[in-house]
């Protein structure tokens, strides 16, 4: 079963953030459905955080899928090389998104390996925003897609996590955002080999 369009609706991106961690992730691009559970989250807290590309109001052709309600994908070019796959959460006019940095495979894992040209299965597969991406065939060509779509979706599948099975800390490459930088934003579940590093 999909998650509910309601889901993604609620306010308070950082609870939603550590709750995702447990849900599965699909894609199915060109009828190749591949896809794993959510082991590592950033929380990005709209126009009141100084890491969003939303701090302040800003709307641009890049913001504005921030700005549209919750529940849609995106999907945003990072240093020109790596799509970056993030799930709008809140209401229409509240900018808020969740980073998807790692996942763990468990679908589709000889598609996720041809993408990633990896021939032999690593951990690295799926380990960091970029290459969760590219390993579920994410681009900017499915930004703003519903999450309800048949083609970008998660599921619940009844995987848990307890408070002493994630690590909360600060998010990673942020330092732009002064003190925003140090907020505990960042969730992971411990000792997965797929969350990026650190993983402590």
């Amino acid at each position: 079963m999909k998650l509910p369009q309601e889901f993604y609706l609620g306010t308070d991106v950082v609870a939603i953030s550590k709750s995702l961690l447990g849900k599965y992730l699909f894609t199915c691009i060109d009828g190749v459905t591949t896809g794993g559970y959510i082991v590592e989250t950033e929380a990005y807290n709209g126009i009141v955080d100084k890491a969003a590309h939303s701090y302040g109001g800003r709307l641009t052709p890049r913001t504005q899928t921030m700005f549209m309600q919750g529940g849609i994908a995106y999907v945003y070019l990072c240093y020109g090389i790596h799509e970056m796959f993030n799930i709008v959460t809140s209401t229409e006019g509240h900018p808020q998104a969740i980073l998807i940095r790692a996942v763990h495979p468990t679908d589709g894992i000889e598609a996720m390996q041809a993408r990633r040209n990896m021939p032999v299965l690593k951990s690295t597969i799926t380990a960091g925003p970029g290459s969760v991406a590219k390993a579920l065939g994410i681009s900017r060509n499915i930004n703003a897609i519903s999450l309800q779509s048949d083609t970008l979706w998660l599921e619940d599948r009844g995987l848990n996590f307890t408070d002493d099975q994630i690590t909360v800390g600060p998010r990673i490459g942020v330092a732009y955002a002064a003190e925003d930088a140090l907020l505990p934003y960042r969730f992971y579940v411990k000792g997965d080999v797929y969350v990026s590093k650190p993983n402590k």
